[in-house]
């Protein structure tokens, strides 16, 4: 990115904050909460304080899950200035030929605006139903299910109708979604990476998918800030920002009281006037209008409630109308911190009186659920490597003592990813490697446990939608 597309920055002072609270708020959250990855602070458009995790980092994206349905109700807005679809559109009327041969009547009468507040009349999140279709037509899919209440009237949190906004805007342009996203918003905001998976028929998923940086959360949260303005160019319509960031529909049912102060247009409202987008697992675009601030925030979290508490804590209750005598001692402590931001490596011993007995030696796997065929682990001055063999192919992970090791590996789910790696001996029969995915909120626990010809080996995920923890498969020396 070049500087001159930089957001500016300013002494947290200067905007009205104290460096000491926003210090308090990195240390709480290193203390009660596992684990940020990455965080932008954002007051009167400059930003005061931002950091990474090693070995997460500002140049890498970040998987957003559901914070993605914000930049998808954006799109909706865009379209609606150009004249190409009202909120008030039948839903039907986009999708003649998959609609049901005799549509019930909650289903005739779901519009846009429906879609957009989670308020279709669903008893169920459609999104499962979507990913079974065989023939990969999810519009279809979502056209199928049963509609149990006039559409409306109850609140459910329904992906797939985020992704219907998004087969929507690719009936109306041709394209997909990111495609019309980047000359509309993309680009005007300085967003320069930026992916979104697609569904079978390459219709960006809408509701989730979508990877970018903590500095673009962080614009897209100044730009609703200014109701849609942007270096005096006004990209999102005002009205659109307030529609899209006010209570449409009540949601008091929700377990997390940041969760049921009412939702919007693919935006949740919080407490104290705020608003945000957000993801699963830690992911948000929190906008503050009365105190004129933004924080995005990255994260691998199964309770995504704590860290808005801390906000709220920490950094809310500190923005003062004026501006703040300097304070150079508490800036530079500040300073210090986020310039050595890091996840813990593993902990443990670099050596064992085991290692050279089983470095490079493959242990292999009966048939097992986790489709593991083979492993061997190789130990080596800097670490280890660890590789592993599947049905979709030979897999490696080198992973560093003390430090994080930076790879990539196609052991999620075959495709290439980025990592990071540590390892160590935590005794003299076990070894544990910790393993970022450090474009996405997934950093699982490999633990390797040896016994005379046989590995026993057990993962185990920092985060999930299902359970983390997976059985322990035993494997022999070959």
């Amino acid at each position: 990115m070049s500087r001159d597309s930089q957001l500016p920055y300013s002494a947290p002072e200067a905007q009205g904050i104290a460096s000491s609270a926003i210090l308090a708020f990195v240390e709480a959250a290193e203390k009660n909460i596992d684990a940020l990855h990455s965080f932008m602070l954002l007051r009167h458009g400059h930003v005061l304080a931002e950091g990474w995790w090693a070995p997460y980092a500002a140049e890498r994206p970040h998987m957003l899950f559901s914070l993605s349905k914000s930049f998808t109700s954006t799109a909706i807005g865009m379209a609606v200035a150009e004249g190409r679809v009202s909120v008030d559109d039948l839903v039907l009327s986009f999708f003649p030929e998959d609609a049901p041969a005799n549509p019930s009547a909650n289903l005739a009468a779901m519009r846009v605006h429906h879609l957009l507040s989670m308020s279709t009349g669903h008893d169920l999140d459609t999104t499962p139903f979507l990913r079974q279709q065989p023939d990969g037509n999810w519009a279809k899919a979502f056209l199928e299910q049963p509609v149990e209440h006039t559409p409306g009237t109850h609140f459910l949190y329904n992906t797939g109708a985020t992704y219907m906004l998004s087969a929507i805007i690719q009936k109306l342009t041709g394209g997909t979604l990111l495609d019309y996203l980047w000359p509309r918003l993309l680009t005007p905001l300085g967003i320069e990476q930026a992916t979104w998976e697609t569904c079978p028929r390459g219709i960006n998923t809408g509701g989730f998918g979508l990877s970018v940086t903590t500095d673009a959360i962080a614009r897209f949260g100044q730009l609703h800030l200014q109701k849609g303005m942007w270096n005096g160019q006004q990209i999102v319509p005002a009205a659109w920002v307030e529609a899209a960031s006010s209570a449409q529909i009540d949601n008091p049912r929700e377990p997390n009281i940041d969760w049921r102060q009412g939702y919007g247009y693919q935006f949740w409202r919080c407490r104290h006037g705020a608003y945000r987008g957000d993801g699963a697992f830690g992911q948000y675009c929190v906008v503050m209008p009365e105190q004129d601030a933004v924080l995005a925030i990255t994260s691998g979290l199964g309770n995504m409630q704590p860290p808005l508490d801390l906000v709220w804590e920490h950094l809310l209750p500190a923005m003062q109308p004026t501006p703040l005598p300097e304070d150079h001692a508490a800036q530079a402590a500040l300073d210090h911190k986020l310039a050595r931001l890091a996840l813990p490596t593993q902990p443990g011993q670099e050596t064992s009186p085991l290692a050279a007995e089983v470095s490079g030696r493959t242990y292999v796997f009966e048939k097992n659920d986790q489709d593991v065929d083979a492993i061997t682990l190789d130990i080596n001055k800097s670490g280890a490597t660890l590789t592993v063999r599947d049905s979709n192919g030979t897999h490696q992970i080198a992973a560093g003592y003390r430090e994080w090791l930076p790879g990539t590996t196609t052991l999620f789910r075959g495709k290439e990813y980025s990592t990071a790696a540590s390892g160590a001996w935590t005794s003299d029969d076990t070894y544990v490697i910790r393993l970022c995915f450090n474009e996405t909120p997934f950093c699982p626990t490999v633990t390797l446990r040896f016994s005379g010809d046989q590995l026993a080996t057990a993962w185990k995920d920092n985060v999930g939608f299902g359970p983390t923890e997976h059985p322990q498969i035993i494997g022999q020396a070959a």
